[in-house]
């Protein structure tokens, strides 16, 4: 008896454990495909976990931060997915490549058109091109909200405090890097490096045809001299050969 009712509390006690735990592994979040520079586009992934064997996800809203906005928002085709795409206008316009932009987009909404969605124990990637990502700040934060099969309604909105445990439905955080110099096609110094050894190259081999050019003029010219001298030296013998001739005659 004693043992069954150890076994039974040691269930009970797993159950509540992870029960307690799942939101801390099994949330929405967002990461960049490679990496978010600051001041570049990057393309992010929002990971949608479904937590439920009796539903599934057949909604996913998110939420752009309206003090850090993005211009640039597009959205990959999902098959069996509908993609709603909201801009609204700025308090503040940006400026963008030179030109002055009104609006951004504030929330870009995935509902799923087959009625499956995400079903139990599988998740979702849902992509997004973005940018240009905000200088003046190290993170992004998105707020989420999942709607179920069942009506149900998980909202990942809770913002994670400094020093403090991570909150039960956190909102997804988009950690930026340090800015780079390939700003939007923009060369990198890596390129310039490249560049400027392919322009040596073309230098050096430009000098080395000239230098080649002057040698073989350089040794036409000595070529004629040598024929000249050659052909001196011939009639020199010829001359003297005949004097000698001459003179002997005469004796």
């Amino acid at each position: 008896m004693k043992a069954s009712r150890i076994a039974a509390v040691t269930a009970v006690a797993g159950t509540a454990v992870l029960a307690v735990s799942s939101p801390a592994f099994a949330h929405v979040s967002v990461q960049p495909e490679g990496t978010a520079a600051k001041g570049g586009y990057a393309v992010i992934d929002f990971k949608v976990p479904n937590e439920r064997d009796n539903a599934s996800t057949t909604k996913v809203e998110v939420n752009f931060p309206t003090d850090h906005p993005l211009a640039s928002v597009m959205p990959q085709p999902m098959a069996g997915w509908k993609i709603e795409v909201t801009k609204s206008k700025l308090a503040k316009p940006l400026e963008m490549h030179g030109e002055k932009i009104d609006e951004a987009v504030t929330e870009v909404t995935w509902t799923a058109t087959d009625g499956k969605g995400i079903e139990a124990g599988y998740f979702q990637k849902f992509p997004l091109s973005v940018g240009a990502l905000p200088e003046d700040t190290d993170e992004l934060v998105f707020k989420a909200v999942q709607t179920y099969s069942n009506k149900e309604v998980v909202r990942w909105i809770e913002v994670q405090q400094k020093g403090q445990e991570e909150p039960e439905n956190p909102a997804p955080v988009l950690t930026l890097s340090a800015a780079t110099d390939d700003h939007h096609g923009t060369g990198t110094a890596g390129d310039t490096t490249a560049e400027d050894a392919s322009a040596k190259t073309e230098t050096t081999a430009s000098d080395d045809t000239g230098s080649s050019g002057g040698s073989d003029t350089t040794a036409r010219v000595l070529g004629v001299v040598g024929i000249v001298v050659g052909a001196a030296g011939v009639a020199y013998g010829v001359l003297a050969g005949r004097r000698r001739s001459t003179t002997g005659s005469e004796a």
